[in-house]
């Protein structure tokens, strides 16, 4: 297949349209589109996955090491790849509550752990009436391919409880968290080495904090690791610095890496960089604030921000902070001040960016001639359907995939995870040690210029630039995650811009993050070996 690709498609720098084209249909997109356009989401992630399969796999079967034939290293490769697919394990619960009105209702959970091939397995859990187990697998699918595609040492999993959170009180929340991760914890679906929950959808901190409690005081009361159990939590339980804007921050790491690669934007018909370009943000959640935030003071213009209950416009720009502190006060976006209700599919309006931060399926075949952006930056997980991507693809859009782009989220709480088995907080052996000597440093470098030109005049003083004097002190925590956030986005991007050139993807960078990804749990599980087959 590869030698086919290279024969017949030319490189993507010399025509992107007649490449993607060509890839569409040698690639059986058709398998994966479901013509109605409403595809089941799990099906959805395993058609993508198909596809990114479809490509590497002969690739896979050259770098088999084996004595086999030719046809049994196809087979173990086909093997593995139908293993990686389905989800592992599904958990669905129930349990009764007592409401604080005195009646009694039944709440429904699930919680799907995809992969093992790394553990503990990771992924949130979110508070939604539109639960159900295909979307939990979906997910948790999708988080085996995010923490391969950023090298992050995990299995997927996801968890969701159906309920929606704005008709429980807190303490009918506190009571169906706790109750939730006892029953994860019954049936060995949480804990430290096993499985690691976090924040997801109508969830944060708070929920994070009463798992972390119900579990260190139940099953792990002996576990000198217990508060590592999930991430995502306070400061004070041992939360860390920086998670709450993660997914946020990644994302616009994310779009600054692809948006700064010169032979991207040409194809695009774009200049590099953030100056000049607009943006669209569909969700003003957690994940849509702080990517407006960023994008915003890195040069972009925000010019319209959609929400479930109305969309705002202003051509000339909208503040994340005023809009933030609007939000706070009125509970909604709607009537923001110095801007206009924006009457039709805040998808569809006129900017650069496009970034879908809401929830799945949003961009399909019925929207997707429509869209005007030209970089389309998937913040929510699953917002494009096949049949969508297809057309952009069609279309000369770029769109940077969920799996990517959002997995600022997983990187921080990974290094959240390591700070709570470590038992010590980034930077703190280390602060004074780095600050003593970059001031020794400077005392050198002056001595060393009063030794050679004497102090005829005085000392020499060796005044440090405001950017040294910033570091001076050494990194705290908040810049060792930054730093490694950056470097974790910047070179998963590396990785997928070099995949999409060598097998001549064009601007098909989700089948290119699948191939990383594919690759990377391909060669977990064929070096580790299978038992019991």
């Amino acid at each position: 297949m590869l030698r086919f690709f290279g024969q017949i498609f030319p490189r993507a720098a010399d025509s992107a349209l007649p490449a993607a084209a060509a890839l569409l249909r040698c690639r059986g997109y058709s398998q994966a589109v479901d013509r109605d356009d409403d595809p089941n989401f799990f099906t959805m992630v395993e058609g993508f996955f198909d596809r990114g399969a479809a490509i590497v796999e002969d690739r896979l079967v050259e770098d088999v090491r084996t004595r086999e034939s030719p046809e049994q290293k196809r087979k173990r490769v086909r093997g593995i790849l139908r293993i990686i697919k389905p989800c592992n394990h599904v958990l669905s619960v129930c349990f009764p509550i007592r409401r604080d009105g005195g009646e009694w209702e039944v709440i429904e959970g699930y919680r799907a752990q995809h992969s093992q091939h790394r553990t503990p397995c990771k992924g949130g859990i979110r508070y939604s009436a539109d639960v159900s187990v295909d979307e939990v697998k979906a997910l948790a699918s999708l988080m085996t391919y995010k923490c391969a595609v950023v090298d992050v040492p995990f299995g997927g999993a996801k968890a969701g409880v159906k309920i929606n959170p704005r008709n429980y009180s807190d303490m009918e929340l506190e009571k169906i968290t706790r109750r939730f991760t006892i029953e994860l914890a019954k049936k060995g679906f949480i804990g430290p080495g096993i499985d690691v929950p976090a924040p997801d959808m109508s969830t944060g901190e708070r929920e994070m904090s009463w798992i972390a409690d119900t579990f260190a005081t139940t099953m792990g009361h002996y576990d000198i690791n217990a508060h590592a159990c999930v991430t995502g939590k306070p400061i004070s339980q041992g939360g860390i610095h920086g998670r709450i804007s993660a997914t946020g921050r990644g994302v616009f790491h994310g779009i600054e890496n692809f948006i700064n690669e010169a032979s991207y934007m040409s194809q695009l018909g774009m200049s590099p960089g953030f100056q000049d370009k607009s943006f669209v943000i569909q969700g003003f959640g957690n994940v849509g604030l702080h990517s407006m935030r960023y994008l915003h003071r890195f040069g972009a213009k925000c010019v319209g921000v959609g929400e479930m209950d109305g969309n705002i416009w202003n051509p000339n720009g909208i503040d994340p902070k005023e809009l933030e502190d609007y939000k706070l006060a009125n509970g909604t976006i709607v009537g923001f001040p110095n801007s206009t209700p924006y009457e039709g599919n805040i998808l569809e309006a006129d900017c650069d960016i496009l970034i879908p931060a809401a929830s799945e399926k949003q961009l399909t075949k019925s929207n997707a001639h429509k869209i005007k952006a030209k970089i389309i930056a998937e913040g929510a997980n699953g917002p494009t359907t096949p049949e969508a991507d297809r057309i952009f693809l069609e279309r000369n859009i770029m769109v940077i995939p969920d799996m990517y782009l959002n997995a600022g989220g997983v990187t921080v709480s990974y290094f959240e995870w390591l700070k709570n088995l470590n038992h010590v907080s980034y930077g703190r052996l280390t602060f004074k040690y780095e600050r003593d000597s970059n001031y020794h440093l400077l005392m050198s470098v002056q001595e060393s210029l009063e030794r050679k030109f004497g102090k005829h005049g005085g000392s020499i003083p060796v005044v440090p630039t405001s950017e040294f004097q910033a570091r001076i002190s050494g990194a705290s925590e908040k810049d060792i995650v930054h730093s490694g956030l950056a470097f974790t986005m910047e070179r998963s991007a590396r990785q997928i811009m070099r995949t999409a050139n060598k097998y001549n993807l064009g601007l098909d960078l989700r089948t290119a993050a699948y191939v990383n990804a594919i690759e990377k749990v391909f060669k977990v599980y064929s070096e580790a070996g299978l038992i019991f087959t």
